[in-house]
């Protein structure tokens, strides 16, 4: 029996099939288009992650009947580029530093990622480039160089850089066997149980997550959409950052909405950051598998820190194989696994209308970390969650059945085109200025419509829960 793809992403999820029916769609001709199904992919992992916040919300209120789930590919195909709709004091910001790009090498191409100054002077100490070298100087070094060799070297000296691959070439790699062996979202219990029970939610909106305590250990895009969903569901998210490694301030203000910020040195600071972990709920981790494993805190380990926690992490490559501890990001997973040249040309590779990896499996990790919760409150559980965004990727080549004909699904409804994203656009002030936004796409009957406080500067909150 062939599944939906938000069927297959529940199935996953380890949620009921009957509840699917209180799902409805409106379909929008011309969003997120592109060779491969990305807008089905997008419509899937918002459905799923509303549906989970609405089971939860259900639970905790002692509705009768769950809320209606409702996914517009308009909202979702909006809130698929969120960086680039944000407006600070009307500027728009910068998505691609110069050196992050594809480069022509002498038998093939290799894309690098240098956004973060760190992985620029990386990528140029490893080309044996001058720190002020030109995207001009940086071809003429690649242009007479393999990609395959390119790509090893970069990675050695701690930069990223990915050779193109095919679809073909990723499916007979080491890791990309390695990923396409494991589910699209992997989950687990550890045996410890104890889980503190939240308080039945009264009053409205409906806030599945209010009162559950979110320890954010992400970067970058995926993981802090995750959380930034958490947020927009009442959670307490607080994330946590190195002093020393700052993050971009266009990427923390579009995933900064509903969140706290602070920083802690992980060494200095151990007895706070242990304080903050054993009152937590959640603890979502994004960095490479194995970097913060030296502060003890795998997550196998934080699982058994304490009874109750769910631990879902997030990383480009899986949690195994030979890459699992590399650095990555949803341009260069496109590159490796072979979206690039199945969205390209012959003559240049090209990409998915959207960070779809990063977006859509920040909606599935947020699904999956409401799915545990409710789990929790029956069994009194933790859960570990773990998503890649190379698995994403496998699923979106060779997982997903595209939809033809709009309307066609069941619970679904043809809408008007989807030519301006006005109408899933907002505008409000901040710390930071005024801001031009983004409005979340997760949707349900009495469920909140935007975050309860935008983002504030980097760093700046007490390390406490509220």
């Amino acid at each position: 029996m062939t599944h939906s793809p938000m069927a297959a992403v529940w199935e996953e999820l380890g949620g009921d099939p009957a509840l699917l029916s209180g799902v409805s769609t409106v379909v929008r001709a011309g969003a997120l288009e592109a060779r491969l199904p990305v807008r089905e992919l997008a419509r899937a992992c918002v459905g799923a992650c509303a549906l989970a916040a609405a089971e939860l919300a259900a639970r905790r209120a002692g509705l009768a009947r769950l809320p209606r789930v409702s996914v517009d590919d308009g909202a979702v195909a909006t809130a698929f580029v969120s960086e680039r709709h944000l407006r600070i004091d009307g500027r728009a910001p910068v998505s691609f530093a110069p050196l992050s790009r594809f480069w022509r090498t002498a038998d093939g191409w290799v894309r690098t990622h240098a956004n973060y100054p760190h992985h620029r002077a990386r990528l140029l100490e490893a080309l044996g480039a001058a720190d002020d070298a030109t995207v001009e100087d940086v071809a003429g070094v690649l242009a007479g160089r393999s990609a395959r060799e390119v790509e090893e070297t970069v990675y050695a000296a701690g930069g990223l850089a990915v050779a193109l691959r095919t679809a073909k070439e990723w499916a007979a790699h080491e890791q990309g066997l390695a990923v396409a062996g494991r589910p699209l979202i992997e989950r687990g219990r550890p045996a410890t149980a104890g889980a503190r029970a939240l308080a039945p939610l009264d009053g409205g909106p409906l806030l599945p997550a209010a009162g559950v305590r979110v320890l954010d250990l992400t970067r970058v895009i995926a993981g802090p959409v995750a959380t930034r969903t958490l947020a927009l569901l009442g959670a307490d998210v607080l994330r946590v950052d190195a002093p020393r490694l700052p993050e971009d301030p266009d990427a923390h203000a579009d995933t900064g909405f509903g969140k706290r910020s602070t920083v802690l040195d992980l060494a200095a600071d151990r007895h706070t950051f242990d304080e903050l972990l054993a009152a937590a709920d959640v603890v979502v981790t994004g960095y490479r598998p194995g970097a913060l494993d030296r502060f003890g805190l795998a997550p196998e380990a934080l699982a058994e820190h304490s009874p109750g926690l769910i631990v879902a992490q997030l990383s480009a490559w899986g949690a195994y194989g030979p890459w699992g501890e590399r650095r990555g990001f949803d341009s260069l997973v496109q590159v490796a696994t072979g979206i690039s040249v199945a969205e390209g040309s012959t003559e240049l590779p090209g990409a998915l209308p959207a960070q779809a990896l990063d977006h859509g499996t920040g909606y599935l990790l947020a699904a999956a970390v409401l799915r545990a919760l409710t789990e929790r409150a029956e069994r009194g559980r933790g859960s570990l969650v773990r998503l890649a965004l190379a698995r994403t990727a496998t699923w979106l080549a060779d997982g997903i059945e595209r939809e033809e004909t709009p309307g066609a699904a069941p619970g679904s409804a043809a809408g008007t085109p989807y030519d301006r994203p006005d109408a899933w656009l907002s505008e409000r002030d901040s710390r930071l200025g005024r801001l031009g936004h983004a409005l979340p796409p997760v949707s349900f009957t009495d469920g909140p419509t935007d975050w309860s406080r935008p983002p504030g500067p980097w760093g700046t909150d007490a390390a406490r829960w509220v």
